[in-house]
């Protein structure tokens, strides 16, 4: 099962409202486990950054002047989200960027299906607060190097939060990929078996036997023991 932990920055709220996405930060999962595999961009959005988003996430006009335009990224991060599922913090607002952007650049809407852990958050903890920092001292998961902002950051640190969500350190034990387990069949061994050089003594005495065998005498023919006997006497 893959999914794609995602979080994104912007210039403001409302991409009706004239904001752009500047950051997209990705992390793959695969069976709720981290595989290493990452996707992350800032994004030239044409416009100033206003001061009260510079504020939270410190994306200056000045450090994203050379950055892509998202049209030079889009394919790209298509590409690397495929058909996973999508674990996001507060889904519909950077669904909601993702969507403008793509359709203002000629793309296709997003058809993965989505979680919202703010959701998840909410069935599981109710009346509490949910925030990713909030989540973060909830589960005592370090988000000390969080002083601001990062969509890709945000992606690791949402992951842990995600797994804490759904079952635990104990989920990924039990989704952890196959593990090869190499067999050898008795027949591959090649283990010759000789016979014993001295034949075990009898565990039972002749007058058992001869008791035995009278006993199946009077049994008949169908019974099962006289087949044994049968097969016994030819080998």
């Amino acid at each position: 099962m893959r999914e794609i932990v995602l979080d994104t920055e912007t210039t403001g709220l409302s991409p009706q409202g004239g904001d752009r996405l500047v950051e997209i930060g990705c992390v793959e999962l695969i069976n709720h486990i981290p595989t290493g595999k990452t996707f992350h961009v800032y994004i030239n959005p044409l416009r100033a950054m206003p001061e009260e988003a510079f504020r939270v996430h410190g994306l200056s006009d000045e450090f994203l002047a050379d950055k892509p335009v998202f049209r030079a990224v889009a394919q790209e991060f298509l590409e690397f989200i495929g058909d996973a599922t999508l674990v996001i913090h507060n889904a519909p607002f950077d669904m909601g960027f993702l969507n403008h952007e793509l359709t203002g650049t000629g793309f296709k809407t997003l058809s993965n299906p989505v979680i919202d852990t703010v959701m998840v958050a909410r069935q599981k903890h109710p009346g509490a607060r949910v925030s990713l920092d909030a989540l973060c001292k909830h589960y005592g998961i370090d988000n000390g190097r969080r002083t601001l902002h990062g969509a890709l950051l945000d992606s690791e640190i949402l992951a842990e939060v995600y797994l804490e969500l759904i079952g635990g350190k104990q989920v990924s034990l039990a989704l952890v990929a196959e593990v090869e387990v190499t067999t050898i069949s008795l027949s591959e061994s090649r283990i010759a078996v000789r016979p014993r050089p001295v034949p075990l003594p009898a565990r039972i005495s002749r007058n058992e036997a001869e008791a035995h065998e009278a006993f199946i005498a009077k049994m008949g023919e169908s019974a099962i023991w006289a087949q044994y006997e049968e097969k016994a006497a030819a080998e």
